[in-house]
């Protein structure tokens, strides 16, 4: 299967871009993960409704730009479904067998998602009622992913 992650802005943290790297190397022996960075948009610190959604539509743009047309798309949003592992990996198997072979899973940057990109996606995942940072998700994201493929391996990984 193919998987990309689609995400807005870069990882700065050291810390962050080896957890992604280490996990990125795990996960080759179960597929193809290509990660995207689309550029963000510089967010004034009390920006304004509009100027909010307009920093979300461009980004939007860019995300969009990368989505190929046959992908199954996934966004992450704090009011997506919400799933436990053995059910994502579960869900991702079911993906595979229906033919989806390629994945995308975006993250929005610190405004989140423009409402463009949850219309196109064809789900929304939730982790958590919570907010995270858009760096720190793309490390949960992809550890879950590597747990996905261990359970659907049958593979021991701790719970």
């Amino acid at each position: 299967m193919n998987i990309t992650f689609v995400t807005v802005g870069k990882i700065k943290e050291k810390y962050f871009r080896d957890a992604v790297a280490e996990y990125q190397k795990r996960l080759s022996k179960y597929c193809k993960l290509e990660i995207v960075e689309v550029a963000d948009e510089k967010t004034p610190d009390k920006a304004l409704e509009t100027e909010a959604e307009q920093i979300k539509q461009k980004e939007a743009t860019r995300i969009l730009k990368t989505v190929k047309e046959n992908a199954y798309c996934i966004a992450l949003t704090i009011d997506g479904k919400k799933r436990d592992s053995v059910c994502l990996a579960t869900h991702i198997e079911q993906l595979g067998l229906s033919g989806k072979s390629s994945l995308v899973f975006v993250i929005g940057g610190s405004l989140g998602l423009h409402n463009s990109v949850i219309q196109r996606a064809d789900e929304t995942l939730s982790f958590s009622d919570m907010t995270f940072p858009h760096q720190l998700m793309r490390v949960i994201l992809i550890e879950q992913i590597y747990r996905c493929y261990r359970i659907i391996n049958g593979e021991p990984y701790h719970k």
